[in-house]
């Protein structure tokens, strides 16, 4: 496996440990509908978050959140109607993006809840 798929997995499976460190119950991860794929399909209290997260080895050519792009929202919103509709579910939904980079030996990590909106 490329170096950089194994920073995206490590880095989805410390947004998991984040997510449930806080409070979320973790529903699906990598749920894929047609071309769309979501990382992470967590829920709390009457909140589904439909987690992107975006995990870079530096910050030298911006910042992890910012390659989230037109396209890669629309496809999610996409996915995640069809998510709610096939399991019924009477939920808020909320974009979140979990933006990791390395920083030393470690990793910094920063939770955008409602990173972006959808119409």
């Amino acid at each position: 496996m490329a170096e950089h798929n194994d920073l995206g997995k490590l880095g989805e499976e410390l947004a998991v440990e984040f997510l449930e460190k806080n409070g979320y119950s973790i529903i699906e991860t990598n749920w894929t509908f047609q071309k769309a794929e979501i990382d992470i399909i967590a829920k709390k209290d009457n909140i589904l978050a439909v987690v992107e997260v975006k995990t870079r080895s530096s910050i030298d050519f911006g910042l992890p959140q910012d390659f989230v792009k037109p396209k890669k929202i629309q496809l999610l919103v996409k996915a995640i109607n069809e998510y709610v509709i096939s399991n019924d579910l009477d939920v808020e939904v909320r974009f979140d993006i979990i933006a990791l980079h390395r920083e030393g030996k470690g990793f910094k990590m920063e939770h955008l809840e409602d990173a972006f909106y959808y119409f």
